[in-house]
């Protein structure tokens, strides 16, 4: 059973304004209650017993409200970045605290009642060194798609419905991940492509049966705020134990 979590906290949420202007984006609330949470209360419904936070934006009002984590039920560390270190290096500032040869990386700004447990489940059977978590998202083209051979018209649909798989910003890692971590480099942009290149193994992790929804825009922020100011969602987000 995985007990340790990194929890990206550093962003800025310049996508977030006039809203994060004054507040850390993870402080944001939803319902009543910081998103940052609710991204505790998942890690501790799938027995998280110690978190990791890195943080950068105004981290002080972070600390200040979560603490040592007890009165959430789970230790809590930080780290501070004194300049920007990217997803990958505010993950590599905590190789020497990491005990367990497996961990999970996930952002702050997602709500989410991800099974991490199932995931990491998935993550140790298939021997990876990163497991990535997706969920699929479906949407519509707005306009007429052809399929063109030789200079004629093979086949045509109207507004075609497309499927593809988002990157939920949630991962198993094995410690050996370190290796590739550098501060100034992007999990997904450059350390997933320096992965594959070397061969190593990345794991797909697909689960629609659970909750999750980025909150990285103002649309996306507000549109959740409405979603559980009117729905029992916050109930299972925040309430229910595994």
């Amino acid at each position: 059973m995985i007990k340790e979590a990194v929890v990206l906290c550093g962003g800025r949420g310049q996508r977030l304004r006039p809203y994060t202007d004054h507040i850390p984006k993870p402080m944001l609330k939803i319902a009543g209650k910081p998103v940052l949470e609710y991204v505790i209360a998942n890690l501790k419904r799938n027995k998280v017993e110690k978190a990791y936070f890195a943080v950068g934006y105004l981290g002080e009002k972070i600390e200040e409200y979560f603490g040592d984590g007890k009165k959430f039920g789970i230790e809590i560390e930080y780290k501070y970045e004194k300049t920007p270190l990217n997803t990958a290096g505010a993950v590599a500032q905590f190789k020497n605290d990491i005990e367990g040869d497996d961990f999970y990386i996930l952002a702050a700004d997602h709500l989410t009642s991800w099974n991490l447990m199932g995931m990491a489940e998935k993550h140790r059977e298939k021997k990876a060194i990163v497991t990535i978590g997706f969920v699929e998202k479906k949407s519509v083209l707005d306009y007429g798609v052809g399929k063109i051979e030789n200079g004629f018209v093979k086949d045509f649909v109207e507004k075609p419905m497309e499927t593809y798989l988002i990157n939920t910003g949630i991962y198993v890692a094995n410690s050996s991940l370190f290796y590739y971590l550098k501060v100034g480099e992007d999990l997904s942009k450059n350390v997933f492509p320096k992965l594959l290149k070397s061969k190593e193994k990345i794991a797909a992790f697909v689960d629609d049966s659970e909750f999750w929804m980025d909150i990285g825009r103002v649309k996306d922020y507000e549109r959740v705020n409405d979603l559980l100011s009117i729905t029992s969602l916050e109930g299972k987000l925040f309430y229910n134990q595994r």
